[in-house]
């Protein structure tokens, strides 16, 4: 199998997935999206490299997540420039940001939240979970569990819409 078809059925196979786990991390489907193409761009030049990995898609979540950190970081020293400015902030919002659960992940710290969706999203056992933030594991459950309490806190909040029960198997 050629390299290009075999990075293309890689693609097609990871794709959606990979835009769902940065939903969940940005709360934006375009900004999801928008860095789940970055990071396959990244992995094709170094494909024939990457593939012989044990999990490429672990790779490529990995890229995809430290984008999404590092334009999180970006826009951070952005707003606080403006602040210093005297400038208003806007905001855009598509829409997207009204689903209750996403908004709760909003409050949550960025490692804890990274770490519920590698875990809960993605599915990887907390030992993988830490390889991939490389940190121990000890570290990892701490913050699965501060990260489980902060979305219960957010979602006892709007209890009326029965979104607590989407998470009820996070239980802290």
């Amino acid at each position: 199998m050629s390299t290009d078809r075999d990075f293309t059925e890689f693609y097609l196979a990871t794709y959606r997935r990979l835009v769902g786990q940065l939903f969940v991390l940005t709360g934006n489907r375009h900004d999801a999206e928008e860095l789940a193409q970055e990071a396959f761009s990244r992995a094709l030049p170094r494909w024939a490299k990457i593939s012989g990995y044990e999990a490429p898609e672990a790779w490529v979540r990995r890229v995809a997540f430290n984008l999404a950190f590092s334009r999180r970081r970006r826009a951070l020293r952005g707003a606080a420039a403006l602040l210093r400015l005297g400038a208003d902030r806007s905001h855009d919002d598509d829409g997207t940001d009204g689903v209750a659960v996403t908004e709760a992940l909003r409050a949550v710290p960025v490692r804890h939240r990274q770490a519920l969706v590698l875990h809960y999203v993605v599915d990887l056992p907390v030992r993988d979970v830490a390889t991939e933030l490389g940190v121990p594991e000890n570290t990892v459950k701490t913050w699965l569990r501060r990260g489980r309490q902060q979305l219960h806190a957010a979602l006892r909040v709007d209890e009326s819409t029965g979104t607590s029960e989407l998470l009820a198997h996070l239980r802290p």
